[in-house]
């Protein structure tokens, strides 16, 4: 599943991931397993709220590198 980041249209970054969820773009977002709990639950919370499922990623290196940056990541959102 998280391959599908290496070769679709994607955001990376909890401010971006928001706005593509709030904007309706998002068709699911990606969260790093190791992310701050207050910041995991509120990307949960809204992304019930939008309808938008969420895959769990062991970390945030992982996620980064799926995204294909150098860094890590907290949250990936695949885009419609």
């Amino acid at each position: 599943m998280i391959s599908r980041l290496e070769n679709g249209r994607r955001v990376a970054g909890i401010n971006q991931c928001r706005k593509a969820v709030k904007k309706g773009t998002a068709a699911v977002m990606f969260i790093a397993e190791d992310v701050e709990n207050r910041i995991k639950q509120s990307l949960l919370e809204l992304c019930a709220e939008h309808g938008v499922d969420v895959v769990s990623v062991p970390t945030m290196g992982e996620l980064g590198r799926a995204c294909g940056i150098e860094v890590g990541t907290s949250a990936a959102v695949l885009l419609k």
